[in-house]
């Protein structure tokens, strides 16, 4: 049984965002800007992502 995954990438600086929002991509494992991690599909992850969305591109 495969789990569900999503791809997050990084497109927008952090320059001039607030600290826990840095700190909410870096809790995503994103480093540097164009940086794609693939995570799990859960709840967590999700309420995460929605937190920083104007900084990310995600792909089901």
């Amino acid at each position: 049984m495969s789990e569900k995954t999503v791809k997050v990438t990084l497109v927008r600086s952090l320059i001039g965002t607030k600290r826990p929002h840095r700190e909410t991509v870096r809790g995503l494992g994103l480093r540097r800007l164009h940086h794609t991690v693939e995570l799990p599909d859960n709840p967590q992850v999700r309420g995460m992502i929605r937190s920083v969305a104007y900084l990310l591109k995600c792909e089901g």
